[in-house]
């Protein structure tokens, strides 16, 4: 084999395919990148068994072949090479020389046969959307999955299928994180799990472009996405999710609204006074026209007013304030509306139109006086 290629673009492909090397594995071929220049084009795979990725690098193949090389190794390589023209070529043993200007390395490869494919999927029916879209969408809720294994449904997100609606929610125990976007036109109801370590990886290589498309392919086992030359397939978490609707009451005794920016700030303010790992609550105390945040630590205390419009009762609830920040600044809207039942519910913050509702659980607290 023997491929030529520059080296922004030998990089980016390393960048991409790197997201899907598993960092312990017992089969060692896992831990290396797949270089198939074996058809027309130069492809980059990489594989853990949950997660697969293959991207198409630009380039031009002088002699068609193929060769596995250990993914650290040829990341840290090509990182590290000159900004030029590189050469990849490897012979009948696999041996691996990477030369760029005057920089040469021999790498020991390993055969491509025996990687471990990506799974083949039949590509029939896909949902269409912007990267955007979805960047955004997982950016937005992706926060307030679990990382605890012990719920395996917990550690991934829902994404639902309505008609014209694609719906993305995310649990964790604590909180809850939901969005609505329109899709582009109406498609056959589905349900999926799809893993967080899926989406947060996807989340950093799609540019985000709004006028670049995501085709979403789903199985019953798999979740395959493709755009700009690349292919990410998942498996699917198994399970029923969590009856989400249920979890969020359409009633409420409280309506605040709130300046996001104004309440943001004043919660970090109060993080000032809060060791790492304490869990201490902030306090926030509604009545007429103001929501009064309070916070109490040996370190100190901070009581501090802010402007609200108000409706309903007044009430007094914990909160943990990093929980409350995360939803506040998921959302883009300058003023937010603030739903509370009771001390012991849930609050949840959501627009009219409800293309996002969060939802986050109180604490229980010491009154301070």
């Amino acid at each position: 084999m023997k491929i030529i290629c520059s080296k922004t673009d030998l990089l980016n492909g390393v960048n991409i395919v790197s997201k899907a090397v598993p960092s312990k594995t017992t089969m060692t071929i896992l831990e290396c990148i797949l270089i198939d220049a074996s058809t027309d084009v130069i492809k980059f795979t990489s594989n853990d068994m949950e997660l697969g990725i293959e991207t198409i690098v630009k380039g031009n193949i002088a002699e068609k072949g193929i060769v596995a090389i250990d993914a650290k190794l040829f990341s840290d390589v090509v990182r590290k090479l000159p900004d030029n023209e590189v050469i990849i070529e490897t012979d009948d043993k696999y041996i691996t020389t990477i030369t760029c200007e005057k920089a040469k390395f021999n790498l020991i490869g390993k055969s491509g046969e025996d990687f471990s494919y990506l799974p083949s999927i039949e590509k029939n029916e896909y949902i269409s959307l912007s990267q955007f879209m979805l960047k955004e969408i997982i950016t937005k809720t992706i926060f307030s999955i679990s990382d605890n294994d012990t719920n395996k449904i917990m550690t991934g997100e829902l994404f639902e299928i309505i008609e014209n609606q694609l719906k993305v929610a995310s649990l964790d125990g604590h909180r809850i994180s939901i969005r609505k976007v329109e899709l582009d036109k109406v498609y056959e109801n589905k349900k999926i799990i799809i893993p967080g370590k899926t989406l947060n990886e996807i989340s950093k290589i799609l540019s985000g472009e709004a006028d670049k498309l995501v085709k979403m392919y789903i199985t019953d086992n798999h979740v395959v996405f493709d755009f700009d030359n690349t292919t990410v397939v998942s498996r699917l978490i198994e399970g029923e999710y969590f009856s989400i609707n249920q979890m969020i009451s359409p009633s409420y005794d409280t309506k605040i609204t709130i300046n996001k920016k104004e309440f943001i700030s004043c919660i970090d303010r109060s993080t000032l006074l809060c060791k790492e790992g304490d869990k201490k609550p902030i306090i926030v105390t509604i009545s007429d026209g103001i929501l009064n945040l309070k916070i109490n630590s040996v370190m100190g205390s901070m009581n501090e007013d802010i402007d609200i419009a108000k409706e309903g009762k007044d009430i007094a609830i914990g909160f943990n304030p990093k929980f409350l920040m995360d939803a506040l600044r998921a959302i883009e809207d300058e003023q937010v509306d603030i739903y509370f039942v009771n001390p012991k519910a849930p609050c949840f913050i959501k627009n009219d139109k409800e293309t996002y509702t969060y939802l986050v659980l109180p604490v229980n607290f010491n009154v301070v006086s």
